[in-house]
């Protein structure tokens, strides 16, 4: 079993567990360079672990055609790297304390000590992207850097405003989520030699896939604990953030300004406290479950057009465990 992985998850990446032990080697090995300021950030991101849920799909991706392993393995290694490297960043600009339960780097150095050393993941990745020699997935993944970024942007400036929620939250959920997502299965496809419809139909899966993580990711952050969830419970939405569950309270009840009430009084622990209450004892949840549930299938119906093999069963059974993950 792969380090760090619970015997579901380990039984899921079965078919590509030497090429995820391979990233990880290649990612423990970075924190071995002799660039002393950088060595212990390494060290610190690379020891924190992780389900490794993007780079298996990368691998996954790639295992249905005949093909060279040892580009996937790079791609996938450089998937984990900007997903890393987002996660710095994000926790940064949302001045989160913790990340999966430990301290963020910015909270364990500085905000500006974890920008640059952001950008020093984000230009790690891009320079294993490149060792890949293959354009089309150097273009895709430079997009995907754009995507990532301007999600963050969206989320900035859309902060607090409730206008055309439900529109913003899906094209934001799509960019700083599900297009690594996409990223990931695609640049698999195309490392593995598939066919064209092969490789739209992987892609379409990483996009379902990466939704659904997403909304999951949502719903957790108000049925969720502190201790499991890595974060305090309702920290999006202290952040003027707006996410299904939220959105869906909104559009059941118009004429309930407890959202508003909030943003206008966030230090008020009460009124954040009662908008999980009501969110939790509704069908909102419930309804956001539905979701993830239905991005869930329309992942595993993409994969309709890819022979029957195990790689392809892991990726099911990856939808599927990312639609009842619990954190």
């Amino acid at each position: 079993m792969l380090h760090g992985l619970d015997e579901r998850t380990a039984s899921i990446y079965f078919p590509v567990q030497e090429g995820l032990a391979k990233v990880d080697e290649k990612l423990r090995s970075l924190a071995e360079t002799k660039t002393s300021p950088v060595q212990p950030l390494l060290k610190y991101v690379t020891d924190a672990g992780g389900k490794r849920v993007r780079p298996a799909i990368t691998l996954l991706a790639a295992q249905f055609h005949s093909h060279d392993p040892a580009r996937p393995t790079i791609m996938a290694s450089a998937v984990e790297l900007l997903h890393l490297a987002t996660l710095i960043h994000d926790d940064t600009v949302d001045n989160s304390p913790l990340r999966r339960g430990r301290a963020t780097v910015s909270n364990t150095w500085s905000p500006h000590v974890a920008v640059l050393f952001g950008d020093y993941v984000f230009a790690t990745s891009a320079t294993f992207v490149c060792d890949t020699q293959n354009i089309r997935v150097i273009r895709r993944f430079s997009e995907t850097i754009m995507e990532l970024a301007s999600g963050q942007l969206m989320e900035y400036f859309t902060a607090f405003d409730a206008t055309h929620a439900r529109d913003i939250y899906n094209d934001r959920i799509y960019r700083k989520t599900a297009s690594l997502f996409c990223t990931a299965s695609e640049s698999g496809a195309v490392l593995g030699e598939a066919p064209e419809n092969e490789v739209q139909a992987l892609r379409d899966y990483g996009y379902n896939v990466g939704m659904a993580f997403q909304v999951r990711d949502d719903i957790l952050d108000f049925e969720g604990d502190a201790s499991n969830l890595g974060k305090p419970v309702g920290s999006d939405l202290l952040n003027g953030v707006l996410t299904l569950p939220t959105i869906m309270l909104m559009e059941r009840y118009p004429n309930d300004d407890l959202v508003q009430s909030l943003f206008k009084d966030r230090s008020n622990e009460k009124k954040l406290q009662k908008v999980v209450e009501v969110i939790n004892d509704s069908t909102v949840l419930s309804d956001c479950e539905q979701v993830v549930q239905d991005y869930s299938n329309k992942a595993c119906k993409a994969l309709d057009a890819l022979p029957d093999c195990e790689p392809k069963r892991s990726l099911i059974n990856l939808a599927e465990y990312i639609t009842a993950r619990h954190r």
